[in-house]
C-alpha cells in the first residue's frame, strides 16, 4: 500500500515536472517567436555561394565606389494624366529637398535619425522625357539599409514608410500621383507581406486545426490539449532557432519561418492523434489512465520517431544545397519536426494524465469506458489465430491491443470487420476483394496526372509577380517602365583586366537587349550608368568597371537572359571578365536552383529508402512504398501545373517551389504510408499479411485521415501571405498531403501490399508468416 501510495507521488512529480519545463519552454520561446522576424535576411544575394559570378564580381565593385547604394524611387505622374506642370515640378523637387530632414520614427541613440542620415546622397529630381511623368532618386545606403532601428524596424523599411507618409501628405493638393518603388521599395513590401506571418498565419492554421479536431473528437476539452502541445512545440523550435539566427549559426528568411510555424503546428497535430488514438484504444484494456498511456507511448513512439526521423533526413539533404536559403531551411525544418515530437512525447501525455483517475474525462462526453471483456479477449481467439500465423520456432507475442473486438468474415483474407471501425472496415473490404484492379486503377490515375509534370515553369518570375495583391512597389515600377523604359538603376557589372576594356564594350553593345554600356570613369560618368565617359577609365587593381544597362528592367525574366547572353560575350573576349548585378544573382539564383534539384533530390530518396528498409526490416516494401510516393509527388506536381497555368494564371514558379514540395511532400507522404505499414508489421506477425492489412488500415484508417486533413489544412494556410512562392507551395502540398492520405495510403499501397503478400517482406523473416 506504501508502495502504491509512493509510486503515486512520484508519478505526480514527474508530471509536474514535465508541465514545469514545457511552461518554461512557451514563456521563453514565445518571446523568442515574436522576435524572428528581427533575425530574418531577404537579400537573395546573401544566399548564393561565394564561388558564384555575381558574387564575385559584386566583391571586386566594391572597391570602384565609396558607397554601395540601394535606391528608392519615387515616381509621380498627374492625376488627371497630360504632362507635368512647372508648379507640380517645383513641388517634386520641394519634396526631394525636404526629404532628408524627415525624422526617422523609432530611431535610438545610435541610429540614423533622419531620412538624410540613411542616404548616400541628396535626392534629385529627374523629369521623363515625354514630359509625363517625373522621378525622384533617393540612394539609401546598402550597408546601413538591413540594420535594426530601436524599435526592431529595418532601417530601409523606416525610410520607406517615411517617404510614402510625406507623399501622401504633401501632394494631397498637388494634382499629382506617386508611388516608391525601386529596389528599396520591393524590399520593404516585401518585408510587410511577412509581416504577418507571427500572427495572421499562425491564428488561422491553429483556427483551422481547432475546427478539424473538434469535429474528430467531439469533445470541448482534448482539442484544446492537442493544440497546446503545438503551440508548444512551436516556442520550443522558435526559441532554438532565434538563439542560432541570431549567433549567425543558421540564415533565416521570411519564408522558412512560415514554413517553420506550419510545418511544427501540422507534425505536432499529427503525432498528437496518434497518440491520443491508441491512448483511447487502450484506455478500453486496462483500468489505469497511467498504464494506458504508458502503453500507447510503446506502441507509438517507433511509427512516430520513424516519422519524424524520415521528415528530420529529408530536410537535411537541403544542406547540400547551394543556396544558403535552401540549406538554412534544412536545419530549421529538422528543429520544428524535433521540437514537434518531443512535445507530442512528453507534454502531450503529461496533459493525458493530468487527472488522475478522472483523465478518461477529456474525452467527455464520449469517454472510452474500462471493459476486462476487451482485455480478457487478447488471451482469446486472436491468440490462438496468433499462433496459427506465426512462423515455426518464433516466440509467440504478446497479443496487441489491435486484436481485440475483431471478427473476421469467413474469407478473413478478403474482408474485415472491426468494432467501432465501420466505414474503414468497408473499405479495407473494398480493397481486400478487389486489390490488383484498386491498384492498377489508381497508379494509372495518378501516372495520367503526372503526365503533366513536364509543363510546370519553374524557370523564376520578376520581383513584380513575386506578390499576389497590390503594392505600391509594383504599381510604380509599371508607371516607371512606361514613362522612363528600363531605368539602368540596377545595371549588370562586369569586371574585366583593362586591357579588355575596348572589347568588353564592343561585346556588351553588340548583345541583344543590351541598351548600353559605359566605363565607370574616375570622373564618375554623366550620372546615369550608360551615360557618356567623364575622364579616363577608373582602374583598380587592374581592373575596370563595365556598368552596362539592359531594355529591360533587372528584376525580369527578359533581362535575366540578356545577362546570360553578355556573360557568353564578354568570356568570350576576355575570360578573366566577370559578370554581376541583380540580373546576375537573379541567374546564379536559377542556376543553383537547378544544382539542388539535380543533387538534393536522389539523395533523398536513398536516404528515405534506407531508412524505411531499416524500420520494417525488408527491401521489397520500402521500395513499393517509395514508388507510390513519387507517384502521388508526380500527380501532384501535374495538378498543380494545371491549376497555376490554366485556372490560377500564374506567371511561372521559383526554381525552389519543386525543390521544396519534394522535400515535403515525399518525407511527409511517406510518414501516411509509415504509420500504415509499422501496424500492417504488427498484425502480420499475428494473423498474417493479407488479414494483417485489412485489419491495420480498417484500424488506422480514421486517425491517418484526420492527420493527413489537418496537415493539408496548415499547409493550406500558407496562402493568406499574398506572396507567389508559399501560395504555390501551400497548394501543392496541401493537396499532395491529400492525394497521399486518401488514395495512396488508402487505397493504393494496402491494395498492393495485400496483392503481393507475404512476400511483401522480402527478405525478412515475416516472409514465411502467413499469407
Amino acid at each position: 500500500m506504501l508502495s502504491n501510495r509512493w509510486s503515486g507521488v512520484l508519478r505526480g512529480l514527474v508530471i509536474v515536472a514535465v508541465l514545469g519545463v514545457w511552461l518554461a519552454i512557451g514563456a521563453l520561446g514565445g518571446q523568442a517567436q515574436g522576435k524572428l522576424s528581427t533575425v530574418q535576411t531577404n537579400d537573395s544575394a546573401a544566399f548564393l555561394p561565394s564561388s558564384a559570378e555575381s558574387t564575385r564580381a559584386a566583391e571586386k565593385a566594391q572597391a570602384f565606389v565609396s558607397d554601395e547604394s540601394l535606391p528608392a524611387l519615387v515616381v509621380a505622374v498627374p492625376t488627371d494624366g497630360g504632362a507635368v506642370t512647372p508648379q507640380q515640378l517645383e513641388t517634386l523637387q520641394t519634396v526631394a529637398a525636404d526629404l532628408p530632414a524627415l525624422p526617422l520614427t523609432g530611431a535610438g541613440p545610435g541610429d540614423p535619425q533622419t531620412v538624410g542620415d540613411a542616404l548616400t546622397a541628396e535626392p534629385v529630381v529627374v523629369p521623363s522625357q515625354d514630359g509625363e511623368a517625373a522621378m525622384i532618386v533617393a540612394s539609401l545606403d546598402a550597408s546601413k539599409s538591413s540594420d535594426l532601428m530601436a524599435n526592431d524596424e529595418r532601417v530601409n523599411n523606416a525610410v520607406v514608410a517615411e517617404i510614402r507618409a510625406e507623399l501622401e501628405t504633401t501632394l494631397a493638393d498637388s494634382g499629382l500621383q506617386a508611388w516608391v518603388t525601386g529596389p528599396a521599395g520591393f524590399v520593404a513590401d516585401l518585408v510587410n507581406a511577412f509581416g504577418g506571418i507571427d500572427t495572421v498565419l499562425l491564428l488561422v492554421a491553429l483556427g483551422a486545426v481547432l475546427i478539424i479536431l473538434a469535429i474528430v473528437y467531439r469533445s470541448p476539452i482534448l482539442p484544446f490539449m492537442v493544440i497546446l502541445t503545438a503551440v508548444f512545440a512551436l516556442c520550443l523550435a522558435g526559441l532554438v532557432v532565434y538563439l542560432l539566427a541570431d549567433a549567425g549559426t543558421l540564415t533565416l528568411n521570411g519564408q522558412a519561418q512560415g514554413i517553420l510555424s506550419i510545418l511544427v503546428v501540422g507534425a505536432a497535430v499529427d503525432y498528437s492523434l496518434l497518440v491520443v488514438a491508441r491512448y483511447r484504444e487502450e484506455l478500453r484494456a486496462v483500468e489505469s489512465p497511467y498504464t494506458a498511456v504508458r502503453r500507447a507511448l510503446r506502441a507509438s513512439i517507433e511509427p512516430i520517431a520513424a516519422s519524424a526521423g524520415t521528415v528530420i533526413a529529408g530536410l537535411l539533404c537541403l544542406l547540400l544545397s547551394d543556396l544558403a536559403s535552401n540549406r538554412s531551411l534544412g536545419p530549421v525544418g529538422a528543429i520544428g519536426i524535433a521540437a514537434a515530437f518531443l512535445g507530442a512525447l512528453t507534454f502531450l501525455p503529461a496533459l493525458l494524465v493530468v487527472g488522475g483517475k478522472r483523465s478518461r474525462g477529456i474525452f467527455w462526453p464520449r469517454k472510452p469506458a474500462y471493459d476486462p471483456a476487451a482485455a480478457d479477449e487478447a488471451a482469446g481467439p486472436a491468440a490462438v489465430d496468433a499462433g496459427a500465423a506465426r512462423p515455426a520456432g518464433a516466440a509467440a507475442p504478446a497479443a496487441p491491443a489491435a486484436t481485440r473486438d475483431v471478427a473476421l468474415a469467413a474469407s478473413h483474407d478478403v474482408e474485415v470487420h472491426v468494432a467501432g471501425h465501420g466505414i474503414w472496415s468497408r473499405v479495407a473490404s473494398f480493397v481486400g476483394r478487389r486489390d490488383r484492379a484498386v491498384w492498377i486503377v489508381t497508379a494509372l490515375v495518378l501516372a495520367g496526372c503526372a503526365a503533366f509534370v513536364p509543363t510546370f515553369r519553374a524557370e523564376g518570375t520578376s520581383d513584380s509577380d513575386v506578390f499576389l495583391t497590390q503594392v505600391d512597389s509594383v504599381d510604380g515600377e509599371k508607371v516607371l517602365e512606361e514613362h522612363f523604359g528600363g531605368v539602368g538603376v540596377q545595371p549588370a557589372i562586369v569586371i574585366a583586366p583593362e586591357a579588355d576594356l575596348d572589347a568588353v564594350l564592343q561585346a556588351a553593345t553588340a548583345t541583344e537587349g543590351v541598351a548600353s554600356a559605359a566605363a565607370v570613369t574616375e570622373g564618375g560618368t554623366g550620372g546615369a550608368p550608360g551615360a557618356p565617359s567623364q575622364g579616363p577609365p577608373l582602374v583598380v587593381d587592374g581592373d575596370v568597371r563595365v556598368d552596362v544597362v539592359t531594355e529591360d528592367p533587372s528584376d525580369t525574366n527578359a533581362a535575366t537572359t540578356t545577362v546570360a547572353a553578355l556573360r557568353d560575350a564578354v568570356h568570350e573576349v576576355s575570360p578573366d571578365a566577370v559578370v554581376g548585378g541583380a540580373s546576375a544573382q537573379r541567374l546564379d539564383t536559377q542556376i543553383a536552383g537547378d544544382h539542388d534539384l539535380r543533387v538534393i533530390v536522389p539523395v533523398v530518396l536513398v536516404v528515405i529508402l534506407l531508412i524505411l528498409m531499416l524500420l520494417l526490416r525488408s527491401i521489397l516494401a520500402p521500395v513499393l512504398l517509395m514508388a507510390a510516393n513519387v507517384l502521388s509527388f508526380g500527380a501532384a506536381l501535374g495538378v498543380s501545373a494545371i491549376v497555376f497555368n490554366h485556372v490560377l494564371d500564374f506567371p511561372g514558379a521559383d526554381p525552389t517551389v519543386p525543390l521544396y514540395a519534394f522535400c515535403f511532400l515525399v518525407a511527409l507522404g511517406v510518414d501516411y504510408s509509415i504509420f500504415l505499414m509499422t501496424r500492417v508489421r504488427e498484425e502480420s506477425a499475428i494473423i498474417g499479411t493479407r488479414r494483417g492489412t485489412l485489419r491495420a488500415l480498417a484500424v488506422t484508417g480514421s486517425v491517418i485521415t484526420s492527420a493527413g486533413v489537418v496537415l493539408a489544412a496548415t499547409f493550406a494556410a500558407l496562402g493568406v501571405i499574398p506572396l507567389l512562392f508559399l501560395a504555390q507551395l501551400a497548394f501543392i502540398v496541401a493537396f499532395g498531403v491529400l492525394v497521399d492520405t486518401l488514395i495512396v495510403r488508402s487505397l493504393l499501397v494496402p491494395a498492393l501490399v495485400h496483392d503481393v503478400g507475404r512476400a511483401v517482406w522480402w527478405p525478412g523473416a515475416l516472409r514465411r508468416s502467413a499469407p
